[in-house]
């Protein structure tokens, strides 16, 4: 039997505090600036393709921009959490996070991904109300993770479904969005190809910054990895990357749509 071919596509979308990283303190109102204008430019390519992502979002950037948050949810895209700041956090930012989501959207939010995929405590993550997590990267990168003996597909913890990022079934390699910057479309598109086939489903996840024109703002001091292929290379990268797909009959589907045929 076929398995199904699923497609979950989401974005962090957050403050851009990426430069911080670097030694540039970008102020507040620039690092959503930013993303703003990256979130429009990736619904944009959503809306032209008519498929539907999971948005795990700050309550700081929801705050801050209601009407990108109500576009989000004017197209039809699942709002989850990704935790109240994205550059500090506390475990009490899970139920605040989610309290304030809920009640600027007026919907549940029922999934969290904690920032920069780093642990978070998953007693606390079922204690705050969440259903499912998605904040672990099954890979190996230096100075960031190290989870090679982690699962590679979803499971059980804690009462909450964990849904890994997607990696490829032998050398789990990363099929994130630094990947995409950085790889052949070709291969970058075979590799997540192949995971779909094998697993049935894909877990893939890229930034609203991504898709602002980076490599034209060397004062923010991003390394290459980073400003490769960023703006107008990302949108076509994901317009090219979703169509590619829909032709060969893959599905996207939220977050809570997967969770919920478990």
């Amino acid at each position: 039997m076929t398995k199904p071919q699923r497609i979950l596509l989401s974005f962090d979308v957050e403050e851009f505090d990426v430069p911080r990283e670097h030694g540039v303190d970008l102020p507040m109102e620039e690092q959503v600036r930013i993303s703003t204008v990256g979130t429009h430019a990736l619904l944009d390519v959503l809306k032209r393709h008519g498929v539907r992502a999971t948005i795990f979002c700050t309550a700081n950037f929801a705050l801050r921009a209601p009407e990108v948050l109500q576009r989000i949810l004017d197209e039809g895209h699942e709002l989850a959490s990704h935790g109240y700041y994205h550059w500090t956090f506390e475990p009490s930012d899970l139920k605040k996070s989610k309290d304030a989501l809920e009640q600027l959207s007026g919907r549940t939010v029922r999934g969290y991904r904690q920032a920069r995929m780093m642990p978070v405590p998953e007693a606390e993550i079922a204690r705050a109300g969440y259903c499912y997590n998605s904040s672990l990267h099954p890979t190996f990168i230096p100075g960031r993770y190290m989870h090679l003996t982690a699962p590679r597909t979803y499971f059980m913890q804690e009462g909450v479904m964990q849904i890994p990022a997607s990696v490829t079934p032998l050398l789990r390699f990363p099929l994130f969005w630094l990947s995409c910057h950085n790889l052949p479309f070709g291969l970058y598109r075979w590799l997540c190809r192949r995971t779909l086939r094998h697993d049935g489903y894909l877990v893939v996840y890229f930034h609203p910054w991504e898709f602002y024109q980076l490599d034209e703002h060397s004062e923010l001091r991003l390394p290459r990895i980073i400003r490769n292929q960023s703006g107008r290379g990302m949108i076509d990268r994901l317009d090219r990357w979703i169509a590619s797909f829909l032709v060969e009959g893959a599905s996207f589907v939220t977050f809570s749509e997967f969770v919920d045929t478990l």
